[in-house]
């Protein structure tokens, strides 16, 4: 009898778990969003977790970032995630690797491009967060680079974070020694960034 009331109470919670978070919001980044070389809890996505619980949002937050990924990459994963998630949202940030790569421009707006019509088709809302590179490859291929997150804004009527890393990069103490990651310190600055257009989002949903 104990242990028929244990499983009840177990079933309980996985319910009531399961109502609190119907909504789910996921997160298909690189090492930016994965919290690279600092604590999972210290990355942005996770405080944006804590965040929302904080002001009462019962959202649910996946956060499905890659160290390394390429939009190649989240292209390939993203119909199984939505498939498995059934996100609400999907954030897409993506496409650093590529810069840092020197691949080719056309592709990655291929990929950032499909991937919003995929989350889309999925009943998903998206937010592009964009990124900027040094011009390790030339100025001409890095203002390309930047444009494309500008086009897709203008074209795919996407909701855009036009630089993720805004106060943060090139900014002392921000970076890791190896200038690419951003520290601990930097986390809550990056989601101070992407917050005005979750923000909005929010308040869509609401009315």
């Amino acid at each position: 009898m104990r242990k028929w009331l244990l499983w009840l109470c177990f079933g309980w919670l996985l319910c009531g778990s399961c109502a609190a978070y119907a909504t789910t919001w996921l997160v298909v980044g690189d090492s930016l969003s994965a919290a690279y070389g600092i604590e999972e809890e210290q990355g942005w996505v996770a405080l944006l977790q804590q965040r929302l619980a904080e002001e009462g949002h019962a959202l649910r937050v996946v956060n499905a970032s890659l160290s390394g990924d390429t939009t190649a990459g989240g292209h390939a994963r993203l119909p199984a995630l939505l498939a498995e998630y059934e996100p609400s949202l999907t954030i897409i940030e993506l496409g650093g690797n590529d810069g840092l790569r020197g691949l080719p421009i056309e592709q990655m707006e291929q990929h950032l491009r499909g991937m919003i019509q995929l989350a889309r088709a999925a009943n998903s809302e998206v937010l592009l967060l964009g990124m900027h590179i040094p011009p390790n490859y030339g100025q001409p291929y890095a203002a390309a680079f930047h444009q494309v997150y500008q086009a897709l804004h203008q074209e795919e009527q996407v909701p855009l974070v036009a630089f993720l890393l805004e106060n943060v990069g090139a900014v002392k103490g921000m970076m890791q020694e190896d200038g690419i990651h951003p520290t601990a310190e930097a986390q809550p600055m990056m989601l101070d960034n992407v917050w005005p257009q979750l923000l909005t989002i929010l308040q869509h949903k609401e009315e």
